[in-house]
């Protein structure tokens, strides 16, 4: 069965000399669009097949014709790993579809081919959905600023500290790189605060002076979104409480809001609904309770939950998610969890009598 579907789909008998040039272009488009059909109806015998018979064809075609083998393949949820892997790091004519969109290729191919190809491979590949900090790593290090300007844009790539401040450190001379990087979700505090020291009159001034005075003005842009992020309402405008409020009062009336459903919320990072929780629990006002967990100062949520009997895995699990996942340092979390530790239910609840509205907001 197995020399039958090899027979059925190449002749390669038939393919030898110049004679054999248009028939070999048209099996490879035969080959490629027959599998593209039926790749989630194959076996992985018949996938292997496949395989060989197209890794075989695509060396012997030219680039227009393996550019159309790469277009019926970048879409596949599964496919000839070894074709794919080749057309990736074929010509990026070839290359791009398969770089762009496959989800067959693996991150070791796509690390591989971002170190040794050039920029053009890279800038396809910094494209993708999703990026992995490894990955983005190399496009970063590797890449020219075109490269470096998709990363910065992309929302599904993963950017490690070292690569943020990189990206920073390049983007003192160049505006549409500080946009990109003022508009992204995931910069701590201490970048945003290094993006700002990038975007200075220093920066504007030498860009005027060089005649490009609209990139000037995306400069100042980018400072004013920057800025903008260090507000605490920023941070608590991107998330729905008046919802959160209405779908944890349905839960109270049913005797189900407690110290457990919030660990719950925050487990999975919902936010919005575990400072309702939190506010009913400790019984103040939403909007009162959602500047205390979001400011980049943890100590007037720390002393609160000490007085409210609040234990130290739900606190914990609290500072790290919402806004506090991205303004927190692992320090400040950390320091905030050793005051928590240290205090006791009565010293915060000494501290709490000696606040005023002045210094919890």
């Amino acid at each position: 069965m197995t020399e039958a579907l090899k027979t059925e789909l190449v002749n390669f008998s038939e393919l030898t000399g110049e004679a054999g040039s248009a028939r070999r272009a048209e099996l490879a488009r035969h080959v490629a669009t027959l599998f593209a059909l039926t790749s989630d109806r194959c076996s992985d015998e018949q996938v292997d097949i496949y395989d060989s018979v197209l890794l075989r064809l695509v060396d012997m075609v030219e680039d227009e014709v393996r550019r159309y083998v790469a277009d019926q393949m970048s879409s596949l949820r599964r496919g000839p790993e070894e074709t794919i892997r080749r057309l990736a790091d074929d010509e990026i004519e070839v290359a791009e579809p398969i770089l762009l969109r496959s989800t067959v290729l693996r991150e070791a191919d796509l690390i591989k081919i971002a170190e040794k190809r050039g920029n053009a491979h890279r800038f396809a590949i910094a494209q993708r959905e999703v990026l992995s900090e490894e990955l983005t790593d190399v496009l970063v290090r590797r890449g020219d600023l075109k490269v470096k300007r998709k990363v910065a844009s992309n929302d599904g790539a993963c950017l490690s500290d070292a690569s943020i401040m990189a990206l920073i450190s390049d983007a003192a001379s160049d505006a549409t790189l500080q946009l990109s990087l003022s508009e992204r979700a995931d910069l701590a505090e201490a970048h945003i605060a290094s993006l700002i020291s990038v975007a200075s009159e220093e920066v504007r001034r030498k860009l005027h002076a060089a005649g490009r005075g609209h990139e000037a003005e995306r400069v100042e842009e980018a400072a004013d979104i920057a800025a903008q992020r260090m507000s605490n309402q920023y941070w608590l405008g991107r998330y729905d409480f008046e919802t959160a409020r209405s779908r944890v009062l349905l839960l109270a009336k049913r005797g189900m809001v407690n110290e457990a459903a919030l660990r719950r919320f925050a487990s999975e990072d919902r936010f919005a609904e575990a400072v309702a929780t939190f506010a009913w629990l400790v019984r103040c006002g939403v909007e009162e309770v959602s500047h205390w967990m979001v400011r980049p100062d943890p100590e007037p949520f720390v002393i609160l939950a000490k007085a409210s009997g609040f234990s130290s895995i739900t606190v914990g699990s609290l500072l790290a998610i919402g806004p506090w996942r991205h303004r927190l340092t692992p320090d400040v979390r950390s320091d905030a969890m050793a005051m928590f530790e240290r205090m006791t239910i009565a010293e915060a609840k000494r501290k709490m009598a000696h606040w005023n509205n002045n210094v919890l907001h």
